[in-house]
């Protein structure tokens, strides 16, 4: 609750869930507003799904309390929380075509039929109705499952890894489908992943849990930022700290016009760029190319071994000295 008004959407209020003495969830609250994708980011065990399924009604909570619109859920039952489900397998009808499968929610009558047809379109399957469910490739298996679960309109969209089966070039399609879907529909939504790259590309909001906590929820260009902590920082993608008062972090201040003092410069892949006019001189340990860019791996004096980036096609051989330059937009300052 805020100022003594029911919040509007869904609301988690000192949500604890325990499998035996274990604490998966431990004390989270948690609110997100009608129209508004949320996603659950952190490593296994984390809690992430533990959390979700007590949304869901398929985990009793220890203690704490999940409402809709200011309502108790407590004693609803799943089938009557107005709550979609997305699993990661996507749990089709082997017995139903694809229309079957989509329209299952759905009232019988005269627009059946076009809205089936309008929910595959939006999903990008259009004229897929007749297939057989065992003649679709996994990708098209969990687009499938996502018109089903968006064909009885609910009021939640809960989502539980539901990409990680796919390959990952795959898994970037669809995570940009899915984003223009849920905003098409305008679904409020709760979206569970392990993936960062997902999170950031389906969500308004990203949640990082971890130890059933939540470390951290803020817009995704916030989160990247300024991550609540080295350990936030760390699971994003950030693979070196230095703190901003050592005399290795002279460039990191100067990139970020920013005095010495109190803190850890969290730098990610790419913090540094071969330059030749850059003010940080480096050596070269490996130099590879990666999904379509170069990386190198270089050893900086006072901080250690990172990943610089470098123009496609940029070779040296290692023990190789470099000049750097930093780009601030890979570089964020976190607590000591």
């Amino acid at each position: 609750m805020a100022g003594g008004l029911a919040v509007r959407g869904l609301g988690v209020r000192d949500l604890v869930v325990t499998y035996g003495a274990r604490r998966a969830v431990d004390g989270v609250d948690l609110d997100v507003p009608p129209g508004q994708v949320l996603a659950l980011l952190g490593p296994s065990g984390c809690g992430k799904s533990s959390l979700l399924r007590a949304v869901a009604g398929l985990e009793r909570p220890a203690a704490g309390q999940v409402t809709w619109d200011g309502a108790d859920l407590g004693p609803v039952p799943v089938h009557r929380r107005g709550f979609g489900l997305l699993f990661q397998d996507g749990q089709l009808f082997a017995h139903r075509d694809v229309a079957g499968n989509v329209g299952y929610g759905l009232p019988r009558g005269a627009g059946r039929a076009d809205e089936v047809t309008r929910l595959l379109d939006l999903v990008g399957l259009p004229g897929a109705g007749r297939r057989d469910v065992a003649t679709l490739s996994g990708g098209e298996r969990q687009r499938v499952a996502l018109a089903r679960s968006l064909a009885p309109r609910p009021r939640l969209l809960l989502l539980d890894e539901p990409l990680s089966a796919l390959d990952r070039a795959l898994r970037e399609r669809l995570a940009a489908d899915l984003r223009a879907v849920l905003e098409a529909t305008g679904t409020t939504a709760v979206f569970v992943t392990h993936d960062q790259d997902e999170a950031f590309a389906v969500a308004d909001r990203i949640a990082v849990m971890a130890a059933g906590r939540l470390a951290q929820v803020a817009a995704p260009a916030e989160l990247w930022r300024a991550p609540a902590s080295a350990a936030v920082a760390r699971f994003l993608g950030y693979e070196a700290f230095v703190p901003v008062d050592d005399p290795a972090a002279a460039p990191l201040r100067a990139a970020l016009v920013r005095p010495s003092g109190d803190g850890l410069f969290a730098l990610a892949p790419g913090a540094l760029v071969v330059h030749e006019g850059g003010d940080v001189t480096a050596s070269v340990c490996r130099v590879h190319v990666r999904r379509g860019r170069t990386e190198l791996d270089v050893d900086l004096p006072g901080i250690g071994l990172l990943t610089a980036r470098a123009p496609v096609g940029w070779w040296a051989q290692p023990g190789q000295p470099v000049r750097l330059a930093v780009d601030p937009t890979a570089l964020a300052v976190v607590p000591a």
